[in-house]
């Protein structure tokens, strides 16, 4: 692989790489991540803080406090897509996730060398300053322009990019004078290669399975905007479940704004990798399209993060992966991550070092964030929102067949290792429903959990035998059987039976393995879930706890410590008799950690969505033989690691083929029916 080449003509054209946007339907929500009337209260540098631990503690709770002091704006203030009015003697400011321009980015992955802001302002009296901000977050002021005629004034800023190696932003604050003002516009342009001129185009891949309204809203969204629609080659919803698509009442509407664009591919429930696989072959077969875009179901989109995310990518030095970040759908302005990494010790994917997660952009906005000026580099992006350049695909395979979880994060790797970088791009976005609302640590998910990140680690770790893996995959394990999560652990031994079992049976087991995995957890009693509160027995105890303490209570690190060695022995005692047929206690999702439910012989634990819960019960018997075979299984892992290892790296190519998985696709491309697209 080589970086692109520039023009040989050495010829430029100028290029648009971001504009002034506003909400679409002027949701004030999410006004914040547009527009900011709030002041900038920069907290403290670490390095200044230093390394006394309470000092550290006590700057770690100062930086997640709100500074919002509750200025708003009225959405009326909107007055289109890219014009905001601003009241008369305001200062509103367009650093901001949506509006800055995130100079450090466009410095380290692209040709960009210098960037022009154009800001055009109608009415007298008002100011445009701009800014910039380097890596430990401290802003200067840049230049400054004002109005001084009624009508519409333009102002060109031209800014370089040179000072922005480990991070920073531009941005533009504008302050009203003696009457309101409107910022009509705002342009971030640059002089690019004559052969960087005109952008790529993308084939949009949704995985779907039975969000028939989800999916279609989203469809309307890609299909009406305006500026998006002529970056589109082919939105392809790859249709797995029982409640299609076509179903919903939005869909009419989808179909009449994507026209010929729009194709739905029905095929069996496959999981997230194959569908996003079919889009990847789909795309790569066809030719037609610069980019592959993979994109989740359930989330709301900013069009315009899409066209960003391609204009960067148009403008990358190498062909490089471009993700978005995710911001939370029930609460608009909090950010997910800033970016991802995969941990090589743990082999666990994180935030990245020196990052916050679940970030409060309406609490704390980003000129008053000293960490979110850093440039944030990372492994791989969540394919919620993830462009693939299709060289990329060509050239390293398309998804591992995993069915859910780690196809992103092991697709970035080897991605990476290959040469082709991955950046999560400031400025494109999707809202999605959170992780932390989800329950995949418990249910049928675990056994994919579990069994994906193995394979990844088995391809991509740089430590013998895995580093910590193995060790931590037994800690686990103990960890779900003195909780009384037998399903749990029975699922954790099978996926690590499949792994054994080698590489060749992954594609033969997507279309069967989900069905199998609920059917042998239905046999366990954690795992029998109920909605109705009064279908469990009432809760008693023959023994109250031990001083009445409250079974809510974090323990400290010397208390878990003791707790890990004891909990194991007590697990092997006969449970109190009353126990098999009354609860203990009932137990909050948040509050069923292994340390609280080790205690007890029976309780009512809750599921993470809130929707059901369990009945739990001890079962010395089960728990030894889990045990027992939990410990012959690691220590088989510990054995057999450099094998497996070199048989997963060696199949690698030919399991991620374009031809394996078009073996695997066979059954529903042989039932697909001849049919213009958007028709089906």
């Amino acid at each position: 692989m080589t970086t692109t080449p520039a023009s040989p003509t050495g010829a430029t054209a100028r290029r648009l790489l971001q504009r002034q946007i506003l909400p679409v339907d002027r949701d004030s929500d999410v006004l914040a991540l547009y527009v900011d009337p709030e002041d900038a209260k920069l907290d403290a540098d670490k390095y200044e803080v230093g390394s006394n631990r309470s000092a550290q503690a006590l700057n770690n709770a100062a930086i997640r406090q709100s500074t919002s002091t509750g200025r708003t704006l009225h959405p009326d203030q909107i007055e289109s897509r890219t014009a905001l009015r601003v009241k008369s003697g305001d200062r509103l400011s367009f650093g901001t996730y949506f509006n800055a321009f995130p100079a450090s980015y466009w410095r380290r992955w692209t040709v960009v060398d210098s960037v022009t802001l154009t800001v055009t302002v109608r009415g007298s009296g008002a100011s445009v300053i701009v800014y910039k901000s380097m890596a430990r977050g401290n802003s200067q002021r840049v230049d400054i322009a004002e109005t001084t005629e009624v009508g519409s004034s333009t102002f060109s800023f031209d800014l370089t990019l040179k000072p922005f190696v480990d991070g920073g932003w531009y941005w533009y604050d504008v302050v009203a004078g003696d009457e309101d003002v409107v910022v009509e516009s705002a342009e971030w342009t640059a002089e690019v290669p004559a052969d960087r001129a005109e952008h790529g185009t993308v084939d949009i891949a949704i995985t779907t399975m039975n969000r028939p309204d989800f999916c279609a809203d989203l469809l309307v969204q890609i299909g009406e905007d305006e500026t998006l629609r002529p970056y589109l080659d082919t939105v392809m919803v790859m249709e797995q479940g029982t409640d299609p698509v076509s179903g919903s009442a939005s869909f009419p509407r989808a179909r009449e704004a994507l026209g010929g664009v729009l194709r739905v591919i029905e095929q069996g429930n496959l999981g997230g990798s194959g569908g996003y696989a079919r889009g990847q072959l789909e795309s790569v077969r066809k030719g037609t399209a610069t980019y592959t875009l993979m994109m989740d179901d359930d989330v709301v989109c900013e069009p315009e993060g899409i066209v960003r995310a391609i204009t960067f990518a148009d403008l990358a030095r190498r062909p490089t992966i471009v993700g978005g970040h995710m911001f939370n759908i029930y609460s608009r302005s909090r950010l997910h991550s800033f970016g991802e990494v995969v941990q090589p010790w743990r082999f666990w994917w994180q935030s990245a070092p020196d990052t916050q997660t679940d970030w409060d952009f309406a609490g704390r906005n980003l000129r008053s964030s000293r960490w979110l000026h850093k440039r944030i580099d990372v492994d791989f992006n969540g394919w919620f929102m993830c462009l693939v350049p299709r060289v990329v695909l060509e050239q390293v395979g398309l998804s591992l067949p995993l069915f859910i979880k780690w196809d992103d994060s092991e697709f970035g790797l080897r991605a990476k290792q290959a040469g082709f970088p991955t950046v999560t791009f400031p400025g494109a976005a999707v809202w999605h429903v959170p992780w932390t609302d989800k329950n995949d640590a418990l249910d049928w998910q675990a056994y994919f959990h579990h069994r994906n990140r193995l394979v990844a680690a088995l391809l991509h770790s740089p430590y013998p035998r895995g580093g910590r893996m193995v060790r931590e995959s037994l800690n686990h394990q103990i960890a779900h059987l003195v909780s009384m999560q037998y399903s749990t652990a029975e699922l954790r031994l099978l996926a690590m039976e499949d792994v054994l079992a080698g590489p060749a049976g992954l594609h033969a087991m997507l279309p069967t393995r989900l069905a199998e995995v609920n059917a042998l957890r239905k046999q366990f009693p954690d795992a029998q879930l109920q909605a109705d509160p009064d279908a469990f027995p009432s809760v008693r105890r023959s023994k109250p706890p031990r001083k009445g303490r409250d079974a809510s209570e974090i323990p400290g690190r010397l208390s878990t410590l003791i707790s890990a060695g004891l909990q194991p022995l007590r697990q092997l005692k006969p449970p109190r008799a009353l126990a098999q047929e009354h609860p203990e206690a009932e137990i909050r999702a948040m509050d069923a950690k292994w340390y609280r439910l080790g205690t007890l012989d029976s309780a009512i634990v809750s599921m993470n969505d809130g929707t059901s819960a369990a009945f739990y019960r001890r079962d010395p018997e089960k728990f030894r033989e889990l045990t027992r075979r939990t410990v012959e299984m690691h220590e088989r892992y510990r054995r057999e690691w450099p094998r497996l290892a070199e048989e997963y790296r060696a199949a690698l190519g030919e399991i991620t083929s374009p031809e394996a998985w078009e073996r695997t696709f066979a059954p529903w491309q042989e039932q697909e029916q001849p049919t213009q697209q958007g028709e089906r």
